[in-house]
């Protein structure tokens, strides 16, 4: 991944998010796989923007101006008229560990790509360097909407944009896992760098062993990708060689929500800012572990941890 970039942009859906606390009572926020990692691009310093549709209602109207407090470009926010957001709603068990509850079948993301608009949507998306997209983000989009989303990352692609999936993959927005398995074939042959947890690929495949999974992304001609395992830990993966990088310190969840998410962004952010692939993972499980504390897909942003992403080395003396 080289350094210069145009302008990176996130594809994806925001949601109400409802947290149940422990007192049984709901505190409401927003958040959504790719939006939580514009977000945290922000923060981090990254030029972002956030490629996604919304209502013409007031909650709509309150997620474009939290995402502009974050710094998120919102430029590329479709409007539905008459819609309104999907929404979540997250339970926590002791562990940390959630369960997602979902309304969002008539989301306004969902006709991205068949609105007036759409045109203008899809130059966008052709035109960022890097474009972030998820597993969510292609369930999003059946039939013909999510063929004119390959057709965009084709664009992108020949443009010389690197393209970067973040496998995430959840049963229930599929139809069944042949379509989905479909389209991650099609994703990962169009992915510069792939962020690949070995339990989606065990979930949509039957066969999430790391080696097995480090084999199907050369093959696919995947030139970066960082293998998320069960335990803590990741491998990051180039065509010449695989480097474990484990976490290096362990610590107790209070919500798992935007763990990957936030991974994800202190990865990219250190890679764009020159920082090596193992240093950039390290970067990503630091924030993972920070995020992970706090309840909620979004910390305040006085938890954010300062020196996270590596400088880029110093230039050598002539």
């Amino acid at each position: 991944m080289t350094v210069a970039i145009r302008r990176l942009a996130c594809l994806g859906e925001c949601m109400i998010e409802l947290r149940e606390r422990p007192d049984g009572l709901l505190a409401r926020g927003f958040g959504g796989d790719t939006l939580n990692t514009a977000v945290y691009l922000a923060r981090l310093g990254v030029a972002v923007d956030y490629v996604t549709a919304l209502g013409d209602d007031p909650h709509s109207e309150e997620m474009l101006r939290a995402w502009e407090g974050e710094g998120v470009g919102t430029g590329h926010v479709a409007r539905v008229p008459g819609a309104v957001p999907g929404l979540y709603l997250i339970q926590t068990d002791p562990r940390g560990e959630r369960r997602f509850s979902y309304w969002r079948d008539s989301a306004p993301v969902r006709r991205l790509f068949d609105l007036p608009g759409t045109p203008d949507i899809e130059a966008a998306l052709a035109a960022a360097d890097p474009l972030y997209l998820s597993g969510i983000t292609l369930s999003l989009f059946p039939g013909a909407a999510r063929e004119r989303l390959f057709v965009a990352l084709e664009a992108a692609r020949a443009r010389g944009s690197r393209v970067v999936f973040d496998s995430n993959f959840r049963p229930r927005g599929w139809p069944d896992r042949e379509e989905a398995r479909a389209a991650y074939a099609r994703a990962l042959a169009l992915s510069h760098t792939v962020l690949a947890g070995v339990e989606d690929f065990e979930l949509l495949e039957g066969e999430g062993s790391p080696e097995a999974l480090i084999g199907r992304l050369r093959a696919a001609g995947v030139a970066e990708a960082v293998v998320k395992l069960a335990e803590p830990g990741a491998i990051a993966v180039t065509p010449e060689r695989a480097v474990a990088v484990p976490v290096t310190e362990h610590v107790t969840p209070v919500d798992t929500t935007a763990a990957g998410d936030s991974f994800a962004a202190a990865y990219l952010a250190a890679r764009l800012s020159g920082a090596a692939p193992e240093a950039a993972v390290l970067a990503g499980h630091r924030l993972a572990g920070i995020v992970v504390r706090h309840p909620g897909a979004i910390i305040p942003r006085e938890a954010m941890p300062a020196n996270l992403t590596p400088s880029p080395p110093a230039p050598e003396t002539p």
